[in-house]
């Protein structure tokens, strides 16, 4: 099972975009789905997950900005990121872990916010 992101791309300042990671297979046992992200210099950070029951959690500095939900028929997981500014410039990632085996990773697609 591959992961594939998609819907980055170059943005303005305050500008929004969705993020789609599709599941090329069904993966059992899921726990958490996730997105994260990596800045110029900077280290990987999680930005948000979301889990058994569609229970959220979001880094600080994205809270009441990006909402992450999934779409389980579709094996999917989404992004969407609101009111974005240059510090969200990042490669972002998606992330599932599941009961079985060790976790998936997709390619990575780049957001640039910048005017």
């Amino acid at each position: 099972v591959q992961l594939q992101a998609s819907g980055g791309g170059l943005v303005q300042p305050g500008g929004s975009l969705r993020l789609s990671c599709a599941a090329s297979g069904s993966i059992s046992g899921i726990i958490t789905m996730a997105w994260y992200r990596q800045g110029p210099g900077k280290q990987r950070e999680l930005v948000a997950t979301i889990g058994r029951g569609d229970s959220t959690v979001y880094a600080d500095s994205v809270k009441g900005r990006f909402t992450i939900s999934r779409d389980n028929a579709k094996n999917t997981v989404y992004l969407q990121m609101g009111s974005l500014n240059p510090e969200d410039t990042a490669v972002y990632y998606c992330n599932v872990n599941s009961l079985y085996g060790p976790p998936y990773w997709g390619q990575g697609t780049l957001v640039t916010v910048s005017s």
